[in-house]
């Protein structure tokens, strides 16, 4: 908009992320910082979200962090078979894991266990 006046659109995993709260607060307390006086931030639902959006550097962060990241575009829809797909393991990078919950510490992450290393850890679901 202008050096003092910022507009910044932010769409959430999913409707109903209870996240949202904080990270739109957190995104006004930076640009805040930043010197901006004027912030406007938009929820913005439409196009959804999709673990496309993520590029190869986001998802080399989340592995860094910990956190699995989607595999596969949101094309792959093995969940509606029942059947779990492999996801390599974070940590150690083994592919031997296992799904113990379809739900991680939030809705949009499943979590996992290493056979191998034995580490729990969250996988950014592909949606």
């Amino acid at each position: 908009m202008d050096e003092k006046n910022i507009e910044i659109t932010i769409t959430p995993t999913y409707s109903g992320c209870p996240a949202m709260k904080q990270m739109e607060d957190d995104v006004r307390k930076q640009m805040s910082e930043q010197g901006f006086e004027n912030i406007l931030i938009k929820m913005v639902y439409s196009p959804p979200w999709t673990t496309d959006w993520l590029s190869a550097e986001a998802k080399l962060k989340l592995q860094q962090y910990g956190i699995a990241p989607p595999e596969e575009s949101t094309t792959d829809k093995s969940f509606l078979t029942g059947k779990h797909k492999q996801v390599t393991c974070p940590r150690c990078k083994s592919k031997n894991t296992v799904m113990i919950s379809q739900f991680g510490s939030t809705a949009c992450k499943a979590l996992y266990q290493c056979k191998d290393c034995l580490e729990a850890f969250d996988y950014f679901k592909c949606i």
